[in-house]
């Protein structure tokens, strides 16, 4: 079932890799529930359903591409759930901002059915893509600092250093230190392994507490989240959420694919420039991504993660098989979950680190023609603003400006005047 190029996989050591992939991702179990949360989204319920986005996708993964490659909501998506969305929005609660997230995984399933997608992947401008993720990045660090209290609000200068001297400050500087230890010196799953030290000190200093117990069946206390498109349409247009839903679907169309195509590379099995199956493996994402918005999770990705079990050896579906069986068996684990993430010490300091891998993105940038100040825009804005989104419509408005200031216009593909133009009415007559 698992051959690729009719060679039989090592069934040991692509148990190993999944095993190794798991732990370098274990983490999203509990940053990406207590981003969630953060936006009013219950955690229990966002902790099921992100395990359950993350078992669809990596199944899918497994058995219908044959790819060492797990699925789990994104870093950074999450956070523009909460921050720019569900907590920017006056009157509107979480499940109004699933709606923008089902109708764009709807969108997301229908792109990765045509050739439309690797085409919108071609023409959006290389520094513009390096720079959202740079932004992100930015943001998503930026998140961290703030929830481990290691910045603050400062009225005169707007954010200042936080309180060194108290006792959550300092774990969360322990936890940053020691899981940074951890990556230098290449110890697989050091995030994970990070907050666990990190858990383990606050269990001893009386900052963490188990009171529900240790295991507990999975549990929706929402029910479905979003599952009505008629419904989910009506509170788009209701909220002007159209912005929104480019956002999620613009930002998960490139980040999966660049992701996957990177890692296709890494494990030895493109065949010239193409990844075969590659439709395959597009199609397991955006169908993880729309079953994720039903049970209350932002979209998904392939994640980078399974860099770490491609070295250790794996290469076809059976080490996202096993990925995918650690995920369900950590499902039944949401009182540790819950009560760690309950701990702003233990999972922020992986938000920050998790920021100062993607920033790594700029180096990719060409900051010495046009295109750099579009680049600088959505770079500087994502943090400032709160908001993905407003640093995608600065972007994509500087980007053909520039150009067409510089008689460089036939230069721009007609998809990103339109995608400027339809930024440009965004933040004039729907900004929130």
């Amino acid at each position: 079932m698992f051959n690729v190029k009719g060679t039989q996989p090592v069934i040991r050591t692509e148990i190993i890799a999944g095993v190794t992939t798991f732990l370098t991702m274990a983490y999203v179990m509990v940053v990406n529930p207590l981003v969630l949360s953060q936006g009013g989204v219950p955690f229990e319920q966002a902790f099921t359903a992100t395990i359950i986005a993350t078992l669809a996708g990596t199944l899918l993964m497994a058995f219908f591409a044959n790819y060492p490659i797990a699925i789990a909501p994104g870093m950074g998506l999450n956070a523009y759930f909460t921050y720019s969305l569900a907590l920017t929005h006056k009157g509107m609660d979480y499940h109004v901002a699933f709606s923008a997230v089902f109708i764009s995984a709807i969108l997301f399933v229908i792109l990765s059915l045509t050739p439309l997608r690797s085409k919108l992947i071609e023409i959006i401008p290389d520094n513009l893509k390096h720079a959202i993720g740079a932004g992100i990045g930015l943001f998503i660090a930026f998140i961290g600092l703030r929830l481990t209290g290691l910045v603050k609000a400062d009225p005169s200068t707007i954010v200042t250093l936080g309180d060194l001297h108290t006792l959550p400050v300092i774990l969360a500087i322990i936890g940053l230190v020691v899981t940074l230890i951890f990556m230098v010196l290449n110890i697989r799953g050091a995030l994970f392994i990070g907050m666990l030290v990190t858990g383990i000190i606050a269990y001893f200093t009386g900052q963490i507490h188990f009171t529900k117990g240790i295991v507990s069946l999975p549990n929706l206390p929402a029910g479905l989240v979003a599952y009505n498109p008629i419904t989910a349409v009506s509170d788009i247009i209701h909220y002007g959420l159209y912005g929104a839903v480019f956002s999620f679907l613009l930002v998960t169309l490139f980040d999966t694919t660049g992701t996957i195509l990177g890692l296709g590379k890494q494990a030895g099995l493109m065949e010239g420039e193409k990844l075969p199956r590659a439709e395959r493996a597009l199609f397991a994402d955006s169908a993880a991504t729309l079953i994720g918005s039903i049970f209350g999770t932002s979209p998904t990705s392939a994640y980078l993660e399974s860099a770490a079990g491609i070295s250790a050896g794996g290469r076809t579906g059976l080490t996202a098989l096993v990925v995918a069986i650690l995920f369900a068996i950590a499902a039944f684990f949401t009182p540790i979950i819950s009560a760690i993430s309950g701990v702003e010490a233990i999972t922020g300091p992986a938000l920050i680190i998790v920021g100062s891998l993607m920033i790594s993105n700029v180096r990719h940038i060409i900051w010495d023609n046009d295109e750099a100040f579009p680049a600088f825009l959505v770079i500087l804005a994502m943090p400032l603003t709160s908001s993905i989104a407003t640093g995608l419509a600065l972007g994509f408005i500087f980007y053909p400006l520039l150009k067409v200031v510089r008689g460089k216009w036939r230069e721009v593909h007609p998809l990103i005047y339109i995608f400027g133009l339809l930024f440009l009415i965004q933040l004039a007559f729907f900004q929130h």
